[in-house]
């Protein structure tokens, strides 16, 4: 099943409802891509799969670096998780240089 990366948003189950109130279930799948986008900080392109409010997100938050630093740890990914790590020893050790 599809999961983006970033957010966390997986499938989710819901309950049709006819205007009889007869409940039907079914599932609302998240629409993931999978999109490469540039760091700044590690000065490279990233693979990820992403969802397209996630995209949205980092838009509007001006940079994949500053989205994934402000992301809550149990929300990424275990290949997500490992890029924060990257980004967070590149910006202690730029801080060092300082």
């Amino acid at each position: 099943m599809p999961r983006c990366e970033l957010s966390g948003k997986t499938p989710e189950v819901k309950n049709k409802v006819s205007h009889s109130n007869i409940k039907t279930k079914s599932v609302a799948i998240p629409n993931v891509h999978q999109k490469r986008i540039f760091s700044s900080l590690l000065n490279e392109m990233v693979n990820l799969k992403l969802a397209t409010s996630t995209i949205r997100s980092i838009d509007h938050v001006g940079s994949l670096d500053k989205y994934v630093l402000n992301q809550e740890d149990n929300k990424l990914s275990k290949r997500a998780l490992a890029l924060k790590t990257r980004m967070l020893r590149k910006l202690r050790g730029q801080k060092k240089k300082a």
